[in-house]
């Protein structure tokens, strides 16, 4: 099958089989990302040896399962492993042999392990019997590609990537795959039968995200809310739990992480760290540091200074549309049918906070709209009690675009009150900023700009078709 976008992610796999050393690969990122897919195609399901661990089962599940891959590519022990010490000795044995698969061009060996997490069930020496075989044997042959996959996050950044004993400054390269873009989405959708104009491709972002898996559920015959009803409403919809499902395969306590989102699902241009302590009753220490270090690793929120001011706290912002739609939908209760929400005010007031995300999700495409793809950036939000600003783009080439966005059925039409508006904002942002550069009221919209008398106070206009870039 042909594999959409993954042009960085594909780059680093090549980069992989073509060195002239052992490679440790570690794969991770969220559920439903699309992680096994990409390596299985990258690779044409051709391995050394693969094997992936099993949800919900204990040690010896695990190496019964192990062991039944390790026969099927060949090994000829006939005796289970009694622990992992013994599996990665039969797995040794196995890649030592002349019989095992090599890649033809470099005769490279891959061993992908995938859902790795699973494997390190309680009680386990999986991690110590890992670290001895990467350490002791497959460190030092030139030949080995060892390519980690999962989508436990917490276990990933904790035991290998930041691991402090024998996986310490092991890993050669690590790879995080994060959401498609607004192009990668149309380009799958397409791929898929579904040629849909590039509002509603927005249309389907603001609720699914970025996530293949999502987009690959959807039903040609039916349209965008009768699929939104489908897969989410319905009580045998394949996402109808996806929520929980997502939140507990990441995290093994998932509490305080729920938690946080739900307090920053509520707070449109986000809160400090004190704020999520004070809000989810959360200490700020260690414990919650954990937390969102783990929630900025799945691209849920982020973090950001005002850099227009001085001596402010970092804040933390929520980015994903899938967490805002099903916080804001699914998970209230309330809500029985897309069909009869889409339209309410509630709706709108949802979809302009997620296509807020939209943007905050492409602003690489932003600046390439705006020519400005060179040009070092950062970019925040900004409000005081005077006035809100959506996005802030700071520029190192003396300019600041004060980004308004806007979706709006039509084109967005601004009236005098809007002219007003705007001209307040980018007042009070100077008087209260700490800036000595030009500014550009910038117009982010996603079905465009209608020309009337008030329309010139924009320097810039983004449109929808521009987050394609």
């Amino acid at each position: 099958m042909k594999i959409i976008g993954r042009k960085r992610e594909q780059d680093i796999l090549t980069q992989c089989i073509n060195s002239n050393r052992p490679e440790f690969l570690v794969v991770y990122g969220r559920r439903r990302i699309g992680k096994t897919y990409l390596i299985k195609e990258y690779f044409n399901n051709r391995f050394s040896f693969y094997a992936s661990g099993a949800p919900d089962e204990n040690t010896a599940g695990q190496l019964k399962t192990f062991y039944k891959s390790l026969r099927e590519f060949g090994s000829k022990d006939r005796k289970a492993p009694k622990d992992w010490y013994e599996a990665f000795s039969m797995l040794k044995e196995l890649l030592n042999s002349k019989e095992v698969y090599r890649e033809p061009i470099n005769n490279r060996v891959v061993i992908f392990l995938d859902e790795m997490p699973w494997m390190d069930s309680p009680q386990s020496d999986f991690k110590s019997a890992l670290d001895r075989f990467w350490n002791m044997w497959a460190s030092s042959r030139e030949e080995i590609v060892l390519i980690a996959c999962g989508s436990a996050t917490s276990w990933i950044i904790d035991n290998i990537l930041n691991g402090k004993k024998g996986f310490h400054n092991r890993v050669t390269r690590q790879l995080r795959l994060m959401p498609f873009t607004l192009k990668e989405c149309e380009e799958l959708l397409v791929h898929n039968g579904l040629n849909l104009p590039r509002n509603q491709i927005i249309d389907l972002y603001m609720v699914f995200g970025g996530i293949p898996y999502y987009l690959n559920l959807m039903d040609t015959r039916l349209s965008i809310p009768q699929n939104i009803d489908e897969r989410f409403f319905k009580e045998y919809g394949e996402l109808h739990n996806e929520y929980y499902n997502l939140f507990h395969s990441l995290y093994r306590k998932p509490d305080k992480h729920l938690k946080i989102i739900h307090v920053l699902a509520e707070k449109d241009s986000g809160i400090t760290r004190n704020e999520i302590s004070e809000s989810t009753g959360l200490s700020s220490g260690f414990a919650l540091s954990k937390c969102l270090r783990e929630l900025e690793e799945c691209g849920f929120i982020r973090k950001y200074e005002k850099k227009a001011e001085k001596g402010k706290d970092t804040i933390y912002q929520l980015t994903d549309p899938f967490i805002l739609f099903c916080i804001k939908t699914v998970q209230n209760g309330k809500i029985r049918s897309w069909s009869k929400y889409y339209g309410t005010s509630s709706y709108y007031q949802w979809r302009g906070k997620s296509f807020e995300i939209v943007c905050l999700n492409h602003i690489s495409q932003i600046k390439s709209a705006l020519e400005i793809g060179g040009v070092d950036t950062y970019e925040y939000s900004w409000q005081n009690t005077e006035a809100q600003i959506d996005l802030i783009i700071d520029r190192d080439d003396g300019v600041i675009n004060l980004c308004e966005i806007k979706y709006t059925d039509k084109e967005y039409e601004p009236d005098q009150s809007d002219y007003n508006k705007l001209r307040n904002r980018m007042a009070v942002f100077q008087e209260h900023s700490n800036h000595k550069k030009a500014i550009h009221i910038t117009l982010i919209t996603a079905n465009g700009l209608k020309q009337n008398k008030y329309f010139g106070i924009f320097q810039n206009v983004i449109q929808g078709d521009d987050l394609f870039s």
